[in-house]
């Protein structure tokens, strides 16, 4: 006989989480009660997720055209790894961006065909009491690429301009500070020869619900939903005041901010690697085979975020 968990993890209705009281938020105006231990899904998030933040499409791009037009980027990240490795390269790329934006998909399917001994993921905890006794970004550096590395970064040292803001796990001072750094150690990196990339990944209130709801009743996903997230979506308004002032101080010219609406995670993962793709003068490189960027979804600036419409 199944026990009574395993029944309900079969379901989807198992959680580690304890029982959440309805959240009362208001969107666009309007007031809403979230329940998001409700299985169903209400029908004002269901309705409003994809169009959430202003997304210019109304459909998700269909799976036939994703999955031909990935195996292409694909097939040019496989030829771009190679030129790094007789090149010596080093490659960073870091993204951020609202919980739920899709941040952990894309950088499985940019590093899904690349040889993972020369392309690593680096996703670090929280700080221990050594590495908070350390300058804020040692830790990050110690994992910085050598010769012929491609190195993603989920989530970086971006974490001090975004959550430790919002939780209040930094002082005023120390976000200042690290506005002021920042850009000079980007500059450092630039300047060593190091192609570096930044991409925030920005999603619409509805969207970020649903997606929240959904890992909350997947018995595969749960581990994603944690009690930040949980904090996080009475907190809509001061992520966006926190990101907006992150990419205004830190979108300099050597090291600019790239914005991938990603409401659809087929669209964005297809513009994050078409992005690298086309900034990396890699021998072989098919153009043809990238295609153009799409600039509804992919761009620069607070203007572009979902969070100022």
């Amino acid at each position: 006989m199944a026990l009574a968990s395993d029944k309900a993890a079969q379901t989807g209705s198992f959680s580690r989480h304890p029982k959440l009281e309805p959240i009362k938020l208001t969107i666009a105006g309007v007031e809403r009660e979230f329940d998001i231990d409700n299985p169903e899904l209400p029908a004002w998030i269901e309705e409003n997720a994809l169009a959430s933040g202003g997304y210019p499409y109304p459909d998700q791009m269909q799976s036939k055209e994703y999955k031909e037009t990935l195996e292409r980027l694909q097939i040019e990240l496989v030829k771009m790894q190679y030129w790094l490795q007789a090149s010596g390269g080093r490659v960073i790329c870091l993204f951020e961006g609202r919980d739920a934006a899709g941040k952990g998909g894309t950088i499985f399917t940019l590093r899904e065909f690349m040889n993972p001994r020369t392309a690593r993921n680096v996703a670090l905890t929280k700080p221990t009491e050594t590495e908070n006794g350390q300058w804020y970004f040692q830790r990050y550096v110690a994992h910085f690429p050598t010769s012929a590395e491609f190195v993603t970064f989920d989530r970086s040292w971006y974490n001090r301009a975004g959550v430790e803001v919002v939780m209040d796990f930094c002082t005023p001072q120390q976000l200042e500070t690290f506005l002021i750094e920042a850009p000079d150690l980007e500059k450092m990196v630039v300047a060593d020869g190091i192609h570096f990339f930044k991409f925030w990944l920005d999603i619409g209130q509805e969207m970020q619900l649903k997606r929240f709801h959904e890992r909350r009743h997947s018995p595969l996903k749960d581990w994603k939903f944690s009690p930040i997230d949980v904090a996080g979506i009475t907190r809509w308004q001061d992520y966006s005041d926190a990101c907006h002032v992150m990419i205004e101080r830190t979108s300099t010219k050597h090291a600019p901010w790239t914005i991938v609406r990603s409401n659809d995670k087929r669209r964005a993962r297809l513009a994050a690697i078409r992005r690298v793709l086309l900034s990396l003068p890699y021998e072989g490189r098919d153009l043809e085979a990238i295609g153009e960027e799409d600039t509804n979804i992919i761009g620069a600036g607070t203007a572009f975020l979902a969070s100022s419409k």
